[in-house]
């Protein structure tokens, strides 16, 4: 543990930020499966809805810099599809 009040302050710090990092991620991994099991059940008005969500929790994880760009290009491309075609 550090000794110096400062760095005693940015151990929180970094914690806090950890924290709210990995609850985004776990959120876009939910919406992603919560889409997935939307355009399995054949629901196109719930898929889309989830995917508007998902779209802007993958874009502030993009921002942060938790997700890489291609990745983040990927999902995006791949659930979009599925929901087209099931159109």
């Amino acid at each position: 543990m550090p000794n110096i009040k400062s760095s005693k302050k940015a151990v929180k710090v970094t914690i806090k930020k950890t924290e709210e990092n990995h609850e985004l991620i776990r959120k876009v991994k939910n919406l992603i499966k919560s889409c997935e099991k939307a355009i399995a059940s054949g629901d196109v008005k719930e898929a889309s809805s989830i995917f508007k969500d998902f779209q802007k929790n993958i874009d502030k994880a993009l921002q942060k810099g938790l997700i890489k760009e291609n990745k983040v290009n990927r999902e995006k491309q791949r659930l979009n599809a599925k929901i087209k075609n099931m159109k």
